[in-house]
């Protein structure tokens, strides 16, 4: 007696299977005639040491930026010019001060920029064994990138997020209104202890939302713009431009992600600093700075908080600082933030290439997308 037939559902599954099957072979197979080197887990390690490099230079480049920028996002009042805060932050706390959380902010930023580069150029790869095996031209769009982008983005930020919370609370902290934490150690134990591990935590989903048009922005522009490079000065590849196209590039794409993302980064921030004692903190360095400015509107709405405030969820962080301060509080601290963003964005994509070329995993022959 003959076996019977295969259903419908069984035939897919069974197809599903080889076409899966035929992904995973085919791709390794170009990828490591590509460039043999990338593909071997010496490879792989090379490749997540060159993108948490990138990221920890680029940071520590822009770092008394970023700390600006985090005091400006949690501050509820109008806060003062971006030089005088930057004045008053050297005046009280020295040199040292510019670069408080940046320890914490590298510890957190190399493995996220790690992942994050090695999420992208595996998703790419993925994307491009989908369109061999569908007959499709092997080609990134600028569609393509952002998904690529996005999709490394979230594996990045979401691996690694306990740190950035931690980050975010050093980075607050000042010597006037007192060192709550000690380290990053001591904040991590602390922030467990007083609130729970649900606490490193706060402010996840706006982090998920925004870093979508973020990195998948910051990826689709710089990718994008390096192939117009690429056809405008004549070139066979990407690998013949100049570092500082580059550069111009990385920094414009930091700029055009950031701008959609901002709004998503401030309600993270301050859902992070909740409930915490130290959020008065901040006010210590912005009040002062505003009181040096000299203008009395900035002055009469720099006086701290009488009491702290707290979010129930990302809508009522949007909903009560919208109300509260206006529109336009949703995108405070983005004057400091686009004088860091870019330049971070533009030297850590240079660097990441840089570093995959030093360290001999940069593909064997370099093509866009």
């Amino acid at each position: 007696m003959g076996a019977a037939p295969a259903t419908a559902a069984e035939r897919w599954s069974a197809h599903g299977q080889a076409l899966r099957s035929s992904f995973a072979a085919h791709s390794s197979a170009e990828r490591a005639r590509s460039n043999p080197n990338a593909r071997t887990g010496d490879g792989i390690a090379r490749s997540l040491f060159a993108g948490g490099i990138a990221g920890a230079l680029s940071r520590t480049a822009v770092a008394p930026l970023e700390r600006l920028k985090i005091l400006y996002q949690i501050q509820h009042t109008r806060p003062p010019s971006v030089w005088q805060a930057l004045v008053t932050i050297g005046q009280k706390e020295g040199f040292r001060g510019y670069f408080r959380g940046n320890g914490a902010n590298c510890i957190r930023i190399f493995p996220n920029s790690a992942i994050k580069f090695f999420a992208y150029e595996e998703a790419k790869e993925l994307i491009h064994s989908v369109q061999r095996q569908t007959g499709a031209e092997e080609k990134m769009t600028p569609g393509l990138r952002l998904l690529a982008g996005a999709a490394a983005g979230i594996v990045g930020m979401s691996s690694t997020y306990p740190l950035d919370m931690v980050r975010g609370r050093l980075s607050v902290q000042t010597e006037s209104g007192g060192s709550l934490y000690r380290g990053m150690g001591h904040a991590f134990v602390s922030v467990a202890r007083e609130e729970g591990v649900r606490a490193l935590f706060k402010g996840w989903l706006p982090s998920v939302i925004g870093v979508i048009p973020y990195a998948g922005m910051n990826f689709a522009v710089y990718e994008t713009l390096k192939e117009v490079g690429v056809q405008h000065y004549g070139l066979r590849h990407e690998g013949e431009l100049g570092s500082g196209v580059k550069l111009a590039a990385g920094t414009f794409a930091g700029c055009v992600g950031q701008t959609f993302a901002y709004p998503f980064d401030v309600a993270r921030r301050r859902m992070q600093v909740e409930g915490w004692k130290g959020n008065t903190a901040e006010a210590t360095i912005l009040a002062e700075a505003a009181a040096k400015s000299g203008r009395r509107d900035v002055q009469a709405a720099a006086k701290p908080p009488k009491q702290q405030v707290a979010y129930m969820s990302m809508t009522d962080a949007f909903r009560r600082t919208v109300a509260e301060e206006g529109v336009s509080a949703l995108w405070k601290g983005i004057v400091p933030n686009f004088l860091k963003v870019g330049p971070s964005i533009g030297i850590a994509f240079v660097c990441y290439e840089w570093c995959r070329q030093l360290l001999g995993v940069a593909p064997g022959t370099p093509k866009i997308g």
